[in-house]
């Protein structure tokens, strides 16, 4: 079987490299453009990727993304004001998950802020959207006087599944192998230049680990000796929409608000702090939500993608922004954008054909097992 990765074009490496390209490619990776970079899509089997980070544990190279290093005094303030979630819900080695909204309430990206220390955050954002997301922080950083500092200089590898902490911390460095293993989710600890977060995007236990691009390669090859599989962007795909969470570019973007992105959970209203984007958002709240995010889960044969009708009525109907067929579950599973008062079944267009399907809450597996009855 084979699933499509519906972000990249297979073809000829030409764009930007990580320090792994050629370990990528001594193990017969399928090399895919994915937003400028060169990446692996697969090893050779895209679902037995996928089975190990849901059973064992599998790694991926995400370096990719950028990591942006924000310092000086006033940082929180200016976080404050571009983020929708709230870093005063921070402490020193906590990390956020938050969209950072344009003023008419579109997502420009969403991104994990660590605080480091009162005077220094760091952000991780994805690949495609580097260049618009230092404008963005650069133009409203100045007022603040705060220095933006881009890392190129370092790597990120995520090692995710039920055993990835436990082989993980057989090869970190002595002094980050014990605090490693005492972190909570989205908490993180750090020695030198290496940072450990408990954070990823497969719906499963593991690190996401940053560090020095030169000493990458050692690390992926010590993982490798543990039994740790190399899986690529197909298998982070499909993991991370089984475990129900958000593409950029697929499911937000500027045009598309948290609130109709099954992201609500990361807009903190409560008080009266004006983060960017605030007045349209509660001037949607006020009008009243049209569309909301929802899962399906397909009912007959078939395959679920980005951009097929959901049709919910004679005069309704959705859009799927992510679709796949599930490995861990065997059917095809999507997140879609669809009127608010949709019930529990709807049709999907598939190819002029309307197919059943059933409206869940996301995530559709975790701990890998099924989340709907």
């Amino acid at each position: 079987m084979v699933i499509w990765f519906s972000a990249t074009t297979v073809r000829k490496a030409m764009g930007h490299r990580t320090e792994l390209f050629d370990a990528h490619n001594q193990a017969n990776a399928k090399i895919v453009d994915f937003a400028g970079f060169d990446m692996p899509l697969h090893y050779g089997s895209q679902i037995e990727e996928h089975h190990a980070v849901r059973q064992h544990a599998g790694m991926f190279d995400v370096s990719h993304m950028l990591i942006t290093d924000l310092v000086g005094a006033k940082v929180f303030e200016l976080l404050q004001q571009v983020l929708a979630n709230d870093v005063a819900k921070l402490k020193p080695g906590k990390a956020l998950y938050s969209c950072m909204l344009n003023e008419k309430g579109g997502v420009i990206d969403d991104l994990i802020v660590y605080k480091v220390s009162d005077n220094e955050y760091r952000l991780v954002t994805n690949a495609g959207t580097r260049d618009k997301d230092l404008a963005w922080l650069g133009k409203h950083a100045e007022p603040f006087h705060i220095e933006l500092k881009p890392r190129q200089d370092l790597a990120i590898l995520a090692v995710q599944g039920p055993k990835a902490r436990e082989l993980v911390v057989k090869v970190l460095p002595p002094d980050l192998s014990k605090a490693a293993l005492e972190l909570k989710p989205f908490w993180f600890t750090q020695s030198g230049e290496w940072m450990v977060a408990r954070t990823g995007y497969t719906g499963e236990d593991g690190f996401e680990m940053m560090l020095p691009n030169s000493e990458i390669l050692a690390l992926w090859k010590r993982l490798l000796e543990e039994g740790v599989k190399a899986c690529g962007l197909g298998a982070r795909d499909t993991l991370r929409l089984e475990a129900g969470m958000n593409l950029y570019g697929q499911d937000m973007d500027e045009s598309i608000s948290p609130l109709e992105s099954g992201l609500s959970w990361t807009v903190a209203m409560q008080d009266a702090r004006q983060f960017i984007g605030r007045a349209a958002l509660e001037a949607q709240i006020e009008k009243g939500l049209m569309h909301k995010m929802v899962g399906l889960v397909l009912e007959d044969r078939g395959v679920l993608r980005s951009h097929q009708k959901v049709v919910v009525s004679n005069d309704k109907s959705g859009e799927i922004s992510s679709g796949t067929f599930s490995p861990s579950l065997g059917v095809g599973i999507a997140l879609a954008r669809v009127p608010c008062d949709i019930g529990e079944q709807c049709f999907v267009d598939i190819r002029g054909k309307l197919l059943s399907a059933r409206v869940v809450s996301p995530p559709f597996v975790r701990q890998g097992k099924k989340t709907f009855s």
